[in-house]
């Protein structure tokens, strides 16, 4: 591990007077001098270790007073701070009450160890857990290579990897929250220089390799998550998160799924649903979404919405286990709401 220096923000605009780069551009790019952001610390020590991420500074934003609360309004709906950790979500009962697949995800991601380290804004800030991507040896396109070795290697390991819009990269994103708060339609409140603050939908949060093989967020070096938005659900409102791993306990995701719908006398009359594990970013399945429009929540349309969310995959040479699992998955969270 390289030595840095520490530096501890005491407010938002002491953050970003301090840091001047961002983990992707350091690991496409690197330079002399990098000062990166820290919350819980957990995917920036990783690459720390791995003497892949060489900064100069690390600027810790944990403690910046405000980014730690949760609010829940039935008009306003809810605000969750980037600093709260997942602990925290997922020991909140509004959370768990209003917005049950973020409860479900949250109670299944990572151990309880880490969950009282993470945040949600480092969370949704990480980046994809490719092994190739995470070694030093392996200098693949999302590090300004001339492969990927996923893909392109004569033994290639890609079993834990892309299925759906898997061109240049396929990578998976590692948020299984994010999943959950996508199908909720969730903002992302961002906070860049000179105090200038911008909401974006978490569908465009996220930024897909055909965009930039560099990024895998709109984050650029002078912005900081302050906190996430969910919009208020009516009484209506039913949701179900369920996710597939290797091993029950505290694995990473083969593949997960959160259905959000409005439930109206066993009909659905509006779906959210999305995927995760399946692409390089939390996928919406517009595919699933219309088939279970204004139609009855059932064994055979649930099947029906899955078969189509799958009519999209392109399995690599040793991930096509992940189009049945995924049916299986979609239809079960489905089905929940029933």
């Amino acid at each position: 591990m390289n030595k840095f220096s520490w530096y501890e923000a005491k407010s938002l605009e002491d953050a970003l007077e301090h840091v001047n780069s961002t983990v992707s551009e350091q690991l496409y790019a690197s330079s002399n001098g990098a000062a990166v952001f820290k919350s819980g610390g957990v995917d920036v020590f990783d690459w720390v270790k791995e003497g892949i991420l060489k900064p100069e500074k690390i600027v810790n934003i944990r403690n910046i007073p405000g980014l730690d609360k949760i609010s829940f309004d039935r008009k306003d709906g809810m605000t969750i701070g980037a600093n709260v950790t997942l602990a925290e979500i997922a020991s909140n009962n509004e959370i768990k009450e209003n917005y049950l697949a973020v409860h479900q995800a949250v109670n299944q991601a990572a151990t309880p160890q880490l969950r009282n380290m993470s945040t949600l804004g480092g969370n949704l800030a990480q980046r994809n857990r490719c092994w190739y991507f995470r070694s030093a040896d392996h200098q693949c396109f999302r590090k300004a290579g001339d492969r990927c070795f996923a893909r392109h290697s004569v033994n290639g390991e890609n079993e834990n990897h892309a299925i759906i819009d898997n061109g240049s990269c396929v990578s998976i994103h590692a948020s299984s929250v994010a999943t959950a708060l996508m199908a909720f339609n969730a903002s992302v409140v961002i906070v860049g220089a000179e105090g200038k603050k911008r909401t974006i939908a978490m569908d465009d949060f996220f930024v897909s390799a055909a965009q930039d093989i560099s990024m895998e967020t709109v984050l650029t070096a002078k912005e900081i998550i302050t906190g996430i938005i969910l919009p208020p659900p009516s009484k209506n409102t039913k949701s179900a998160y369920v996710k597939h791993a290797a091993r029950e306990s505290y694995d990473w995701s083969l593949g997960d799924v959160a259905v959000v719908m409005e439930v109206s006398g066993g009909n659905c009359k509006e779906a959210s649903i999305v995927l995760g594990a399946a692409a390089p970013t939390p996928y919406r399945s517009r595919q699933a979404q219309e088939v279970m429009q204004k139609v009855s929540i059932n064994e055979s349309n649930a099947e029906k919405a899955a078969e189509a969310a799958m009519s999209v995959a392109r399995p690599l040479s040793k991930n096509a286990y992940k189009v049945p699992l995924f049916k299986s998955i979609i239809k079960q969270a489905i089905l929940e709401l029933s």
